[in-house]
């Protein structure tokens, strides 16, 4: 279906009726001064309830000094003014992630990749090929395998590596991240054996006799990665060359111009690489903190060093001022909280209703503590226990004043869907991943059955029930185009939103949720000049034309980044 501008929107956008809001005396000062640069003859979508189109904008010092008319363009043009003639293309504002993983997903710390494979004698000849071209690691690290593959083959998953190699520790992250799997040297490096307990928000995987398989499900896992990296010693490195040399630049063609770095692992020297990256000046994009919160800590000892690390900076790219918190694992390793049991168990749980990496009485602890020091809460909530378990913690124990968000929402008991709006909680969402579209949905009922299954990450349901959305990518699970997540957000039948909805959830939304919608997230005169230059408008493309949209041009704070 082709998606179509109003009459009235329309008409304002060819005759520039739009007008900017009257000045006040600082911006009326700016105005007297003629611009650096002006863009005229464009589709401007502002993101503004009052002035949603214009057609000319002007930009000095890195801020925007005026938007609206043609006509209203003209007083700041001045002779050394570089008047960029856009001929109707359009200018949306810089687009927002507020769930990514932007260090480790493009990190040469990790060695190597596995595809999917049918066959034990396929992933052998992987793992050997990774063992021989890394010859002096001393973990071998994997990503990308698919957990359900590796469990229908006719071998327990360590004995797997163990029959190719045996003497080096090897442990491989499953493409959601949410298990590792491991051979018998790792498990033991990890002091990890038959009568090991389960760690907090975490299960060790085993066989029909009790002895470990293999397969170390979340926070199990990421004790053994957290061993392996720390092992390396280099991941500090190859985290700020990655993010350097291939995830910045990628965004920038996208048009993301702020990121929040959903899972910061800070006891391994990520955020002294965000640091780094700050201080070297090489921070092209916004760039909010979700420090990680360890599971398995002392709750005293790591609140105290949480609220040591947190730094908001006038003007600089890089703030400290978020918390990330899991309260569940995901459904298809059945670790997501669900408020009834799943209908397979992975877990070889009585009655599984999945885990908690923390419960609800530690969330309100934690939101007491932090929240006084300006942390705002990006928790992972997947299950519908999980959401309603987070959305009582901020019920009991948040101020009022934070801006706190659920992220994944993939399946919410609908009773749960006007609390967002009451207690100001965002919702998070990702739909860029096929997996989230309603096609697949038939695939999750022999975990939760029709009922559950029927509506995954209902957007449309928390809208209209007056939550703000915002989307986002949690990438590399999925991809980080944001015109691919605008396409699938807006075509997901029974789920689907509004176009204005979805720019609105990548723009003045998630600037709200990274507490910077003053200064960026909508074209206003006095803001940031942080926007994008599409060569379409995307209001007169089918969802299809959307997916396809390219970046012709990125600018962050007035200057062209791509």
């Amino acid at each position: 279906m082709i998606i179509t501008l109003t009459a009235a929107a329309l008409s304002c956008t060819l005759s520039g009726c739009a007008e900017p809001p009257l000045m006040t005396e600082e911006l009326q000062s700016i105005a007297t001064q003629h611009a650096e640069q002006v863009f005229s003859n464009a589709a401007i979508y502002t993101v503004t309830k009052s002035h949603p189109w214009a057609q000319a904008m002007a930009i000095k010092n890195g801020k925007i000094m005026y938007v609206g008319s043609m006509d209203g363009i003209q007083p700041y043009i001045g002779d050394n003014t570089r008047v960029h003639d856009l001929k109707g293309k359009m200018i949306l504002p810089g687009l927002h992630d507020v769930h990514i993983h932007p260090l480790e997903s493009a990190s040469d710390a990790t060695h190597f990749t596995v595809s999917q494979y049918d066959t034990v004698a396929g992933y052998q000849d992987a793992l050997v090929r990774a063992a021989t071209e890394h010859p002096n690691a001393k973990w071998l690290i994997g990503y990308g395998h698919n957990i359900d593959t590796l469990l229908e083959l006719a071998i327990p998953p360590k004995m797997l590596i163990d029959e190719v190699i045996a003497n080096r520790p090897v442990v491989i992250m499953e493409q959601t991240s949410h298990s590792m799997w491991v051979n018998t040297k790792a498990l033991e490096l990890a002091n990890i054996h038959a009568q090991s307990r389960d760690p907090v928000g975490g299960v060790i995987g085993r066989d029909e006799l009790g002895d470990t398989d293999g397969i170390l499900y979340d926070n199990a896992g990421n004790i053994v990665m957290d061993l392996a990296m720390q092992a390396q010693g280099d991941e500090k490195l190859k985290n700020y060359d990655g993010f350097v040399e291939y995830t910045q630049p990628t965004l920038l063609k996208h048009g993301i111009t702020s990121i929040s770095d959903a899972r910061v692992y800070w006891q391994r020297g990520q955020l002294d690489t965000w640091q780094q990256l700050q201080a070297d000046g090489a921070l092209q994009v916004r760039v909010s903190l979700g420090l990680w919160a360890y599971p398995q800590a002392n709750d005293e000892r790591q609140i105290r060093a949480l609220k040591s690390m947190y730094n908001v900076t006038p003007d600089s790219m890089l703030k400290i001022d978020q918390i990330k918190f899991y309260m569940d694992g995901i459904l298809i390793n059945t670790t997501a909280a669900m408020k009834a049991p799943y209908h397979i168990d992975l877990l070889a749980r009585s009655e599984n209703r999945g885990l908690n990496y923390f419960t609800q009485a530690r969330l309100e602890k934690y939101l007491k503590a932090l929240e006084p020091s300006g942390f705002d809460f990006n928790i992972h909530a997947i299950g519908d226990r999980g959401v309603h378990e987070a959305l009582n913690a901020i019920s009991t124990a948040s101020n009022g004043k934070a801006r706190h968000r659920l992220t994944h929402v993939e399946v919410i008991d609908p009773s749960d869907y006007k609390k967002f709006a009451e207690l100001g909680v965002i919702a998070d969402a990702q739909v860029a991943g096929e997996f989230a579209q309603p096609s697949h949905w038939q695939e999750m009922q022999s975990l939760l059955g029709r009922k559950r299954a029927g509506s995954l990450v209902p957007i449309k349901g928390l809208l209209d029930h007056g939550a703000m959305l915002t989307l986002s990518s949690d990438w590399n699970v999925s991809t980080l185009n944001p015109f691919v997540g605008i396409a699938n957000a807006i075509s997901r039948q029974p789920e689907a939103i509004s176009l204005a909805q979805a720019i609105a959830a990548y723009t003045i939304n998630a600037a709200y949720a990274m507490r910077q919608d003053d200064i960026v997230g909508s074209l206003e005169a006095g803001k940031q000049a942080d926007f994008i230059i599409l060569q379409n408008n995307l209001f007169e493309l089918t969802a299809e034309e959307i997916k396809a949209t390219k970046v012709e041009q990125t600018w962050v704070n007035g200057k062209r980044r791509n």
